[in-house]
């Protein structure tokens, strides 16, 4: 037998099913992967499942539903598979946003059995990738867990996502917009068929997301719109699915993940977080030599930040009062050791990453005023650039 150089890929789910109302129909589909499913979410997305369980119902399956609570934790976990074991759980459903659905995944991994991922806003690629993150019981982010396999089936019910806040979508698409900019990095020089299929798929999410966001946003739940949720859920978790771990999130999720450890920013969606991390990893490119594409990139997003709504500095993340010491914290917990930010090809240190912190945009444009969320967006729609 020929041993493989090559790590095992997660590439995507073995069923994606997507359409208007669709969640009421699917009884069936879930019926051939188990009969007791576990429908796991958050209070107010539960609230949605009405469909669902009467679809379990005239399917003849015995549901029960059950609160993962605030975060994806090693407590909350312990509570879900209490449950699982109580009501002989034999299929998990995740339902809600991304910490409800990497709770699922990791409850079904944990417990060996099939998952489906059913996601409530457009804010993340969690109901795509086989990745959970997993936090403290206050929010802090603690590591993630790669798992075996992506979700057996997704379900993408527009009905549904219509019906979330827009502060959800336009997470996504700065968590979205994050895949190129990271991607493009870890992925290094790598000619390896699937990484560079990978990174190309990243740009032509970049692309969909500057071109299609301003008519998206104008127009709710129109045909621009239901492309910007295909890519925000599911070309996003494309990238990760072809590219494995050499498409690795580099500073722009590092510095998620040092926010995380400031309880002052759990009320921060994961996406604005990763939208101003993108801002810094530039910032940081900039100090670390590669000067011109960081400014010009930058200078390419900071119109489209300031149309979509999308944070630039501190102060729109509601951090703007942040401490000295609380500053050197998340900027200590982006650079610790194993930290995605050593993606970088040049030493990165937790000084250098407080100063583009402090200082993440173009010193021309530092002083603009950003628009507001309603402002038309089509006039400043920014030309692709590669």
């Amino acid at each position: 037998m020929i041993s493989s150089p090559f790590p095992t890929l997660a590439i995507a789910p073995a069923q994606v099913v997507r359409g208007e109302g669709l969640l009421a129909h699917q009884g069936a589909a879930i019926a051939r992967l188990g009969q007791r499913p576990l429908i796991v979410g958050g209070t107010h997305s539960l609230k949605l499942a009405a469909p669902l369980i009467t679809a379990l119902d005239q399917a003849g399956l015995a549901a029960q539903t059950v609160t993962y609570g605030r975060d994806c934790s090693e407590a909350a976990l312990s509570h879900l598979r209490a449950a699982a074991a109580q009501h002989n759980a034999d299929v998990v459903i995740g339902l809600g946003g991304g910490k409800a659905l990497d709770a699922a995944k990791l409850l079904a991994h944990q417990i060996n059995r099939p998952v489906v991922t059913v996601p409530t806003s457009g804010a993340t690629c969690a109901a795509w990738t086989a990745l959970s993150n997993v936090y403290s019981d206050q929010g802090a982010f603690l590591y993630d867990v790669a798992l075996p396999t992506c979700p057996s089936l997704l379900i993408l019910d527009y009905g549904i996502l219509r019906t979330a806040p827009r502060r959800t979508l336009v997470a996504g698409i700065g968590d979205g917009l994050a895949k190129w900019y990271e991607a493009a990095v870890s992925s290094g020089t790598s000619q390896q068929t699937l990484m560079v299929a990978a990174v190309q798929q990243a740009r032509v999410l970049r692309d969909i997301l500057l071109q299609k966001t301003p008519a998206a946003l104008r127009q709710w739940g129109g045909p621009d719109w239901q492309e910007v949720v295909d890519a925000t859920v599911l070309l996003a978790g494309v990238v990760g699915g072809i590219g494995g771990a050499q498409c690795r999130t580099v500073a722009a999720h590092a510095v998620h993940n040092g926010l995380t450890q400031l309880p002052a920013s759990h009320g921060i969606l994961h996406g604005e977080k990763v939208a101003y991390g993108i801002l810094v990893q530039l910032r940081l490119e900039e100090m670390g030599g590669n000067a011109a594409l960081a400014r010009a990139a930058r200078q390419q997003l900071l119109p489209f930040y300031r149309a979509a709504g999308l944070p630039q500095t501190l102060t729109d993340l509601g951090l703007g009062e942040m401490t000295l010491s609380q500053l050197q914290q998340a900027a200590v917990f982006a650079c610790r050791e194993g930290s995605d930010i050593h993606h970088l090809p040049f030493t990165v240190t937790p000084e250098a990453v407080m100063a583009a912190m402090v200082s993440p945009l173009c010193p021309e444009l530092r002083e603009k005023p950003r628009a507001p969320v309603s402002t038309e967006l089509s006039s400043v729609a920014p030309e692709v650039q590669p």
